[in-house]
């Protein structure tokens, strides 16, 4: 039997989530098929909703993005009755999941020990900023925030350039994902024991590992990473080049692939020069070869460098604009964009497919109190 795309199908799960790290674990998991109940405070719900211009229905994209296919339930959870109207949902709940402000849960009453007293079979996935211990447990923070704490902002950017922020929020999703991936693992466990349990995550430790590589060089060999823009720290070349008309990134990730570049290039003598004959030679010797190659890929269009390099086997890529990747036929053959039902506009789906097959996008993102309790969950 062939896997279903919507995997979580029968799921329920109770979402507190703002502006960006808890919906898109929501998101996520709505896609797959779970029942997804927004918890949105009744006076201008999800902060998310107004951040930007408005794109459809007085809401932001990035609120439309976030929080597709959920339904949205307005609870003033400052009152005994938004509580107990919360509590009323967890009943049947398999999943509770909330990135609140550090000790916010526990002032409303609704932290992990009294929830999951309450509801032993949830699986309560609370996430955090700098983590669930620690003297920095009870800070809140943001993503530029944590990507310059953690060191992401020090180790991206230009040599001589300042420390530079992602483009993408990468510390809010991995966040979101870690959640996810937790969340799962904890259902697996629970249906071996009966029993639900609390996932930690939070922004500090999904930042830490994807600062992992270079903390792990730092700690067990004292090397201290430096900025490579497009490059890589342990092969040359391997970064990006102005061809005539556009950016190019070409990666020669070991010697047989130089020795195919130089030849394309009619600089075999490279291959003789002891300078450039190897990678640590060329690591070495960076900055006397790579302005030759800069000059070279400069002379003709990338057209014409992407056509012979992926000829001649050297791997190599576009540098393509936000435009030109909604443009390209990989993302129309993938199917990465969605057009959202009953709606004018599309949004990138879920990169997972099951058997071939992607999840599809079921919904747009509700209005704001539009779920009344005691209702039909899959009536829209």
């Amino acid at each position: 039997m062939p896997l279903s795309a919507k995997p979580l199908t029968g799921i329920k799960v109770v979402e507190l989530g703002q502006v960006l790290a808890g919906p898109f674990a929501g998101a996520i998991l709505a896609d797959l098929g779970a029942t997804v109940i927004k918890v949105e405070k009744p006076e201008g719900g999800d902060d998310a909703r107004q951040m930007g211009q408005a794109f459809r229905d007085g809401d932001a994209l990035i609120f439309k993005d976030f929080n597709r296919g959920k339904r949205s339930l307005a609870l003033d959870l400052k009152s005994p009755s938004g509580v107990a109207a919360l509590h009323a949902e967890l009943a049947d709940a398999d999943i509770l999941l909330h990135n609140l402000r550090p000790g916010a849960a526990e002032a409303l009453g609704i932290g992990a020990a009294a929830v999951t007293a309450a509801h032993p079979r949830l699986i309560y996935c609370e996430m955090g900023a700098f983590g669930h211990a620690g003297p920095l447990a009870g800070r809140p923070g943001y993503e530029p925030l944590l990507q310059a704490y953690c060191g992401l902002s020090a180790i991206t950017g230009a040599p001589d350039g300042p420390p530079t922020r992602m483009g993408a929020s990468v510390v809010d999703q991995g966040t979101g994902m870690w959640t996810v991936i937790g969340a799962l693992a904890a259902l697996a466990e629970r249906g071996r024991t009966g029993q639900g349990g609390v996932v930690n995550t939070s922004l500090y430790e999904t930042a830490t590992m994807w600062a992992g590589q270079k903390l792990s060089a730092f700690v067990n060999t004292g090397e201290l990473p430096v900025r490579h823009a497009s490059g890589h720290p342990a092969f040359v070349p391997y970064q990006g080049f102005d061809a005539a008309d556009a950016p190019i990134l070409v990666c020669c990730g070991n010697d047989r692939l130089f020795a195919k570049f130089a030849r394309l290039l009619d600089r075999a003598g490279w291959l003789d020069d002891p300078r450039f004959a190897t990678n640590r030679a060329r690591l070495t010797h960076q900055a006397a070869l790579l302005p030759d190659i800069q000059a070279l890929l400069g002379q003709r269009p990338r057209a014409h460098w992407l056509a012979a390099l992926e000829a001649t086997g050297v791997p190599c890529a576009p540098i393509n604009t936000i435009p030109e990747l909604a443009a390209d036929p990989q993302t129309m053959a993938l199917g990465l964009l969605q057009d959202v039902p009953g709606t004018d506009y599309a949004l990138v789906a879920m990169p997972i497919s099951f058997d071939g097959t992607r999840p599809a996008i079921a919904a747009p993102a509700p209005a704001l109190g539009e779920y009344r309790q005691g209702t039909s969950i899959t009536a829209r």
